[in-house]
């Protein structure tokens, strides 16, 4: 067994998820070149909400971001997590935007792109994976991983070995609501390896509280690469912490090679940056609790949150144990989707209808609406017929691919904006975040000029993505 190789998210999903993206450009930098010389295998440090927060909450340019963690990081890949033909975004966009897109995230530093879909449906992925192909980024293409009665061993082991003859390079099992149990993911990455020649990798949260265990199942099965994040910004809805999982390995046949002494030093950079963010509340503490409730309900701790909001919002709040016990019912019919962004908020969100309606689907959803045509993909299993009348009355079901219903978008996205773009990039800006990049070019062009722009606060709204 080779050794086991680290991707450290603490650049990403770990501040995506213990703080909801708002870890900023200047927190980094310091930590950056003393992060490039521990010997990783991979920094995650872009894409997911990293995007949109820069944009929304920080006043940050996100291909600025990149730029500067790349000129800091010399020697270790960086990469990146990718929505298929959604991008960074919440609706799918045209195959010219999704191409550009690909090209400049490597052009400004990508080595890796992690591509998934939330309904696991390959034709989402077909245009990324090949585009990340032809500029010579490493495609790593992700699996959701959830539970249900189509959602087997099997079922995964053969979209994996789709996925390779797809032309990944890697495989990630990327379990979003901590789900995965360690004895499943033994068997799972077993299956996997079987089926693979390419390595794979296991991406988990530790919101259950299994996160630790699992990864050294998964390892002991074969694993080859496992995603955690230095202490200071791990644990709760992060992911596993890494100095205790490199000791864990140390003197082992999968002993990963990291230097504790380092790790510490890394943990020493971030430690005054987690007490920053639970002086100023960003980090809510009860991100840190283990939460039964993702085992019990498949529920993540975004969508958790998401939920409260919307019932305290409603005057229901006393009505949570009745949205959690709609939720997976609703995922029933609409076809077992996957419980990640954007399915998590759409089947959420009809859960939380269904209940104060008193009735169920008395009130529909358009996103809900547009799960069940097939607007974002085919489910993985087909939706009754007859719920399918109920929802979308005599309207035809999507059989094909959405994005092939749409128009190259890039002339007419660079013509709306020719008078605020200072760079190439600010087209994909636009095409993923409209206003928000509006916002945005007009701040910095109003900073440009020495005018005082409106200042942004890292502290307002939360984006769970």
């Amino acid at each position: 067994m080779a050794k086991v190789k680290i991707c450290e998210t603490v650049l990403r999903d770990s501040h995506q998820s213990l703080i909801a993206t708002r870890m900023t450009t200047d927190d980094m930098l310091p930590a950056l070149e003393l992060l490039d010389s521990v010997g990783y295998y991979s920094l995650e440090a872009w894409g997911g909400a990293t995007f949109d927060s820069c944009l929304r909450f920080l006043n940050e340019d996100p291909w600025e971001r990149l730029r500067k963690i790349r000129a800091a990081v010399k020697n270790t890949k960086l990469q990146m997590l990718f929505r298929g033909q959604n991008i960074l975004g919440y609706r799918h966009y045209a195959d010219d935007v999704v191409k550009y897109f690909v090209q400049k995230s490597i052009a400004n530093g990508i080595d890796i792109i992690r591509i998934f879909d939330a309904l696991n449906d390959p034709r989402n992925l077909m245009t990324a994976i090949n585009a990340t192909k032809k500029e010579n980024g490493h495609v790593q293409a992700a699996l959701s991983y959830t539970t249900s009665p189509v959602h087997t061993i099997e079922y995964f082991a053969e979209y994996a070995k789709n996925l390779e003859d797809m032309g990944a390079d890697s495989i990630c099992i990327k379990d979003m609501a901590g789900l995965l149990k360690p004895y499943d993911a033994y068997d799972l990455v077993k299956a996997i390896k079987a089926s693979c020649k390419i390595p794979v990798e296991l991406h988990t949260h530790y919101t259950s509280g299994l996160a630790s265990m699992t990864l050294l199942k998964a390892v002991e099965a074969g694993c080859d690469i496992v995603d955690t994040a230095i202490s200071p910004m791990a644990l709760g809805t992060s992911q596993p912490p890494t100095e205790p999982f490199v000791a864990t390995l140390a003197g082992t046949e999968y002993d990963t090679g990291l230097d504790l002494g380092l790790l510490d030093k890394v943990s020493k950079c971030f430690m005054p940056l987690r007490e920053k963010y639970l002086a100023s509340g960003l980090l809510d503490p009860k991100v840190l609790k283990v939460d039964v409730n993702a085992l019990l309900y498949q529920v993540p701790g975004g969508m958790l949150s998401n939920l409260v909001s919307q019932l305290k919002q409603a005057g229901k709040s006393d009505q949570l144990q009745a949205v959690l016990e709609e939720v997976p019912r609703v995922r029933a019919d609409a076809g077992y989707p996957p419980l990640v962004t954007p399915t998590s908020q759409i089947v959420g969100t009809q859960a939380v209808f269904n209940v104060i309606a008193g009735e169920r689907y008395k009130m529909v959803t358009n996103e809900f609406k547009g799960l069940v045509r097939g607007e974002y993909g085919k489910t993985p299993t087909p939706i009754a017929p007859e719920f399918v009348k109920m929802i979308i009355g005599n309207d035809k079901q999507i059989r094909y691919r959405p994005a092939d219903d749409l128009k190259p978008e890039l002339d007419k996205l660079r013509e709306e904006i020719k008078n605020c773009a200072i760079q190439d990039e600010d087209v994909l800006s636009y095409a993923l975040f409209d206003q928000v990049a509006l916002k945005f070019f007009k701040w910095r062009a109003e900073q440009q000029l020495g005018i005082d722009g409106e200042n942004a606060d890292p502290a307002i709204g939360v984006h769970a993505v």
